[in-house]
């Protein structure tokens, strides 16, 4: 995260484990809500795709990994679940909100946490391959920052495909980014990225228009996808509004973030002259036909648009200062943490 980001509120005392390895080659961030009945076979499916000597082979020797599990505010008894492996399982860490903040903020926090060189997410849901994981880290290194999974036979029902099809579609239409799945929980990364990306709202759905905005190299790659073994989805209706919502915002970000008197001056400049336009032709018009003014309404749609542009143009100017003066901050309040090192405790607050 950068230089001004405060850690977020921290509610409970924080358990960490200070013998645990401080660094560890690769950290798989598993974002989860209510997903209990998925945990065990999921978190055995990880281990067994560390243990392939495929990709062990792709670090330099001595091999190690860290999972780092971000509970979402789960009501199930996940986190209890959760804590009942680490002895068995000590690369396990936990990392539990208060309440349910969204993915995007369960991503975050465990970017906080990673201390991998590289980064890997996957949903908690079974749906993704943890075999892949190898694969994705290869295209990687062959030059990559970040390497997105495409679900390219999918097992979901036609409610979620067919609005899955239609984002992606639009995405790549207004990006230019040439991806067939944006919103495949299975990634992988190189630190760099994590560490760069600031997420909020519901932003992890453009995670790879965000990355390349800042100019990182991202690929594609096919993976396995499979149909949902236990629970429900966690999306609902709103979840196509709050994409509409958040793909305006990142359409703003990655083109005005830094210079947003470029959007709204220009705005401002086109309803102000268009405004002085009509406003001159009103006056023209009395002074030489000698037409009356008072009762046309063109003439109060020229003082709006001047009012309007005079608006849009002051927004930019308090825009450009606030996107060199504002610092971020956290937004989840973390309740407890287990198993973390005495470094990534420190990220969530106190470590005593």
């Amino acid at each position: 995260m950068k230089g001004g980001m405060t850690p977020p509120l921290r509610l409970m005392s924080i358990a960490y484990c200070p013998l645990s390895p401080v660094y560890c080659p690769l950290s798989i961030i598993v974002p989860l809500f209510n997903e209990r009945e998925s945990l065990p076979e999921l978190i055995g499916q990880l281990y067994a795709a560390m243990q392939e000597d495929e990709l062990r082979k792709l670090f330099v020797e001595p091999f190690s990994f860290e999972i780092i599990l971000v509970d979402d505010g789960s009501t199930d008894d996940s986190c209890a679940l959760i804590g009942s492996m680490i002895p068995e399982r000590p690369e396990l860490r936990l990392i539990s909100f208060q309440r349910n903040f969204g993915k995007t903020e369960a991503l975050s926090a465990g970017f906080m946490a990673a201390t991998g060189d590289y980064v890997c997410t996957i949903d908690a849901d079974l749906q993704d391959d943890p075999f892949a994981i190898k694969e994705m880290i290869k295209k990687v290194q062959e030059g990559y920052d970040l390497v997105s999974g495409w679900k390219k036979k999918r097992k979901d029902p036609l409610s979620k495909t067919i609005p899955s099809k239609l984002f992606n579609g639009v995405t790549r239409l207004f990006t230019g980014i040439t991806l067939h799945d944006f919103n495949c929980g299975l990634k992988v990364y190189r630190k760099e990225v994590t560490r760069r990306l600031e997420l909020h709202g519901d932003m992890h759905r453009y995670i790879p228009v965000l990355a390349r905005w800042m100019g990182f190299r991202i690929a594609e790659l096919p993976v396995e996808h499979r149909a949902r073994k236990f629970g429900v989805t966690k999306y609902g209706s709103s979840r196509f509004f709050s994409g509409l919502f958040d793909f305006l915002s990142v359409l703003f970000i990655t083109r005005y973030l830094r210079r947003p008197m470029h959007f709204f001056g220009m705005a401002g400049l086109i309803s102000f002259l268009s405004g002085f336009i009509i406003s001159l032709y009103i006056t023209l018009d009395k002074i030489l036909l000698n037409q009356p003014v008072s009762n046309r309404p063109i003439l109060f749609l020229g003082i709006l648009l001047i009012i309007l542009g005079v608006q849009l143009f002051s927004t930019g100017l308090l825009g450009e200062m606030l996107s060199t003066s504002s610092a971020k901050g956290s937004s989840f309040a973390v309740r407890e943490t287990l198993n973390l090192t005495l470094s990534q405790a420190k990220k969530f607050g106190s470590a005593d």
